[in-house]
């Protein structure tokens, strides 16, 4: 029988995908039924993987873990990008550190005063993928706001001082080349490009399975800025079903845990399909455990 030959990738037994970590996630998986494998491939820096899911739609998976499905990825998007968005002033310039599947771009470009949305991404074959395989997230690429840098992070910062009000780092898990995104000269550098009042978040991992980790940044992070809280959302295709930010200003008199900006409900409403101004709040309430470690 001839035709297109059916792709296959080894993390796909039996019709299941299974994320596992041995490193990351300890003695547990993820796992979602496969329909269809859209694409399988090595990029230039990484295994890249984008199938078709029985019930979370699209799903990308680089390096063997669960970046986005189509069905929750806006829990992610809108917290990390609003956080920070919300606590400044008047952000005119953003930067977006990682995010080649467009999720926080989109998001970004929701702040009328949101002048210049840049993205600097070091592997250009996951923004291919996101505009053929994940429409909704991609569609940030078009906007005219919106410049994409292909390149290195570390590299990019090194070049632009006092420059950006707010920074989000849209990083995966700390292993391998993702590692220096967790330490202490990166928060230099982003310290270095923003304006004077400027704001970061960073993905900032589980409280259920990477406290240390979670500790040692918050560590790295205070030594840099005077302002640092860590506030959490649940997403059900991530580890634990829950993933943190650490939300830093350089501004040490106003309350991250606060919106400086909002919008009425009914606005809220068209705009987020998670974040409001009361999970603004409610997300940087901690569970005791986690609350006294990070204390």
């Amino acid at each position: 029988m001839s035709g297109e030959k059916e792709l296959s990738h080894p993390m796909i037994k039996d019709g299941w995908f299974a994320e596992v970590s041995d490193t990351m996630w300890p003695g547990q998986a993820m796992s979602l039924r496969v329909k269809k494998v859209l694409n399988a491939e090595q990029t230039k820096y990484q295994d890249l993987l984008v199938f078709e899911s029985t019930d979370y739609g699209n799903v990308l998976v680089l390096d063997g873990a669960i970046q986005a499905t189509e069905r929750d990825e806006f829990a992610y998007q809108e917290m990390i990008a609003h956080l920070a968005l919300n606590s400044h002033p008047n952000p005119k310039k953003v930067l977006v550190i990682g995010g080649g599947d467009g999720g926080v771009l989109r998001e970004v470009i929701k702040h009328e005063c949101v002048e210049e949305a840049v993205l600097c991404d070091i592997d250009e074959g996951v923004i291919i993928n996101a505009k053929k395989y994940l429409p909704e997230m991609s569609k940030s690429f078009q906007h005219p706001k919106v410049k994409v840098h292909i390149g290195d992070g570390f590299k990019f910062l090194d070049d632009y001082k006092n420059t950006f009000d707010v920074i989000i780092t849209d990083s995966s898990d700390p292993e391998g080349p993702a590692a220096s995104l967790f330490e202490k000269p990166y928060f230099q550098l982003l310290s270095d490009a923003l304006t004077e009042n400027g704001v970061i978040t960073t993905q900032a991992e589980s409280i259920w399975i990477h406290l240390e980790i979670i500790k040692n940044l918050k560590k790295a992070c205070s030594a840099i800025f005077p302002n640092v809280e860590y506030s959490y959302c649940t997403i059900p295709t991530y580890p634990s079903g829950q993933i943190g930010f650490m939300v830093c200003s350089k501004n040490a008199s106003i309350d991250l845990k606060t919106p400086l900006r909002s919008i009425d409900e009914k606005k809220e409403q068209e705009l987020y399909k998670y974040y409001s101004k009361d999970i603004h709040t409610a997300s940087f309430v901690l569970p005791n455990f986690a609350k006294y470690a990070l204390q």
